[in-house]
């Protein structure tokens, strides 16, 4: 709730922040690459939900340059591959939102979410409270997915 009510909020970009740390549990994240990482999403729509984003603070595809694209691209290629590999979804809900009015939580920094879904996973608490039930706690999630993710 704190988070929801800004409290927790930190200030500047949250991707832009986490660039120079090194993978952990403890921040969530899982790879890093040469100009893109991959990390948990710290509010998850299901287990396994990460998110791939460039370094670079840029909020449109256009903006990149060739090679970031490239590995944002192999980065999200990679993460399905090692999603499949750990949780073996039925599927995945792999998504951009570019701006606020796309819906976009963090303005001006692209990232993809990569959600795995699983034949009849929805649930009935988010029809009476904005509820989602995860049953992996998410370092746990975090600790298996680095693991995974650093077979290559």
């Amino acid at each position: 709730m704190k988070y929801i009510l800004n409290a927790d909020k930190p200030d500047g970009c949250i991707f832009c922040g986490k660039r120079d740390e090194e993978c952990s549990e403890d921040n969530l994240i899982i790879m890093k690459g040469e100009h893109s990482f991959v990390i948990m999403n710290k509010f998850p729509y299901n287990s396994g939900h990460i998110m791939v984003t460039p370094y670079a603070h840029k909020g449109s595809f256009e903006e990149l340059n060739a090679d970031e694209r490239i590995d944002l691209m192999n980065n999200l290629a990679f993460s399905e591959q090692k999603l499949k590999e750990l949780m073996a979804p039925d599927g995945f809900n792999v998504g951009i939102n570019l701006g606020r009015p796309a819906g976009a939580g963090v303005v001006g920094h692209l990232h993809f979410h990569i959600v795995p879904r699983w034949n009849g996973d929805t649930n009935f608490m988010t029809l009476f409270d904005d509820v989602r039930v995860v049953p992996e706690h998410i370092v746990k999630t975090c600790r298996s997915l680095r693991k995974i993710f650093s077979k290559k």
